[in-house]
């Protein structure tokens, strides 16, 4: 069973750009460049016969292009931190398509998502790392910049079942515009 999930890529500029903040936080296992990107909606471990359901039913997606704007720094968990994020600001293009991707994977027969959709780019998992340890990483680091990129496509990837961080392999590429 193929363990999925929607995306868009990092291009290698902003993937550079990210990966200048990496070094410097305890407990932080940094992901590879190449495994940069922005999930849509994960589906988990599914079957073949829903895997190709769910393509068939993605390929059928017609949008426009995409602008993604870097939006920060963050780390999801509170008091136990678990992975720094760069977040993504959330505009309304970018949050209906991610509505879509959700109404797609449910009709494929998928439950629903249980978690609010915050766009971002994980660039570290954290173990043992303190919330005194994360806010010390994000003062020292300052803002990052600002950029933005435009996808011209979303991709289904694929994972095999890992700590986490990759590698995710494109298994599927759809156009937008």
């Amino acid at each position: 069973m193929p363990r999925l999930f929607t995306g868009f890529e990092v291009p290698p500029d902003i993937a550079n750009t990210l990966s200048s903040l990496r070094g410097g936080l305890v407990g932080a296992r940094w992901i590879d460049v190449e495994n940069y990107h922005v999930t849509l909606r994960f589906m988990g471990d599914i079957d073949d016969h829903l895997a190709r359901d769910v393509d068939a039913m993605l390929a059928d997606v017609r949008r426009g292009p995409i602008t993604l704007t870097l939006d920060g720094l963050s780390a999801f968990g509170g008091d136990k931190p678990r992975a720094l994020v760069a977040r993504i600001k959330p505009d309304q293009a970018l949050m209906d398509f991610q509505a879509e991707q959700e109404r797609i994977v449910r009709r494929a027969g998928l439950p629903p998502e249980k978690r609010k959709f915050t766009p971002h780019v994980t660039l570290a998992r954290l173990r043992d790392t303190t919330p005194w340890h994360v806010a010390d990483f994000l003062a020292a680091q300052g803002r990052v910049p600002a950029r933005s990129f435009t996808a011209d496509r979303f991709v289904l990837f694929s994972s095999r079942a890992s700590v986490g961080g990759g590698p995710y392999v494109v298994e599927a590429a759809y156009p937008l515009g």
